[in-house]
């Protein structure tokens, strides 16, 4: 049995996935394994792990006959898993060398009922790197509005990634990923079980991962789809506080519809807002914007500000 088990979902990424594998393995914590779990037939992937798995006992690999998606692939992870903790990560990022080592050492000092780990990470665009979060909760600030809640047009400011996540096995056994989500799995994650009583956040003040984004490759995640986004709000409307249901419609669906050029999601989107959120002037400036600059337009904004620490901290202050 391993102390921590990192958990891998993985499909069709077989060089990627090797980079995050060989991260699991490089950690300064020894007593752990990698469970990897291919989503579905990919002869290719399974080809590109043989080695790792000839060389090292502590990488298992359970390949899936069809694919059941990406919280269900974790799911079986965990279920798979021997160790007392659990350490997600995604096939395209990776940890650095002390990562889970850091990461127990913070959260088993803790007395809370309900412990979710988390560190901050180097958030790796085609255009810079950027360190996420740039804020640290706020006492008593819940979960919800701080991850949705922004303050600031650009991204990044309150972020618990998956890959970051450090928890309990027994934790994940009782409140497993939602079954057949398809976005937002750890968002929905975080708000429900950050609803538990007595559910804390322990934060690794360190950067100990690498989450790799924009890359121009295909996700479920990525794809614009902002009438399943704004469904899954109304179905699951009591994880979010009015706060925290505005900003994630104004600040996460919007760019979704204006991706796709549906200008008629703006007043449906509008309206949930005025029915069920709470708003300031300011999440209808950032409204406005998200839908005035096209996604590649703010990145390329985002990346300028960055190479000029000036502009980039007046964009970023609260």
């Amino acid at each position: 049995m391993a102390l921590v088990s990192a958990v891998i979902p993985t499909r069709g990424r077989p060089e990627l996935l090797l980079r995050a594998v060989r991260s699991v393995l490089a950690q300064t914590l020894r007593d752990i394994e990698a469970v990897i779990v291919i989503d579905g037939d990919d002869p290719p992937t399974e080809r590109a792990l043989e080695d790792l798995v000839r060389e090292d006992a502590r990488v298992r690999v359970i390949a899936l006959e069809t694919s059941v998606g990406g919280s269900d692939a974790r799911n079986r992870g965990v279920d798979a898993a021997s160790g007392e903790w659990v350490a997600f990560l995604d096939d395209d990022d990776e940890w650095l060398p002390g990562k889970l080592q850091a990461q127990l050492e913070a959260v088993t000092v803790l007395t809370a009922p309900v412990v979710i780990g988390t560190c901050k990470i180097i958030a790796r665009t085609p255009g810079s790197d950027y360190v996420w979060p740039r804020r640290m909760p706020e006492p008593e600030e819940q979960i919800c509005e701080y991850l949705l809640a922004r303050r600031t047009l650009s991204r990044g400011e309150g972020s618990i990634q998956t890959s970051t996540f450090f928890v309990q096995r027994a934790l994940m056994q009782a409140q497993p990923f939602k079954s057949g989500q398809l976005k937002h799995q750890d968002t929905e994650w975080l708000l429900r079980v950050g609803r538990l009583p007595g559910a804390k956040v322990m934060f690794v003040n360190e950067v100990l991962a690498i989450h790799y984004i924009e890359e121009e490759r295909a996700s479920v995640s990525s794809r614009a789809n902002w009438r399943y986004s704004l469904a899954w709000v109304r179905s699951d409307r009591h994880l979010f506080t009015p706060r925290a249901l505005t900003g994630f419609v104004f600040h996460q669906i919007a760019p979704e519809a204006s991706e796709q050029g549906e200008w008629r999601a703006f007043p449906t989107l509008l309206l949930e807002v005025l029915r069920h959120g709470r708003s300031t002037v300011r999440d209808y400036a950032i409204f406005l914007a998200m839908w005035l600059l096209p996604r590649r337009r703010r990145r390329r904004l985002r990346d300028w500000m960055a190479r000029r620490p000036v502009l980039g901290t007046l964009v970023h202050s609260r």
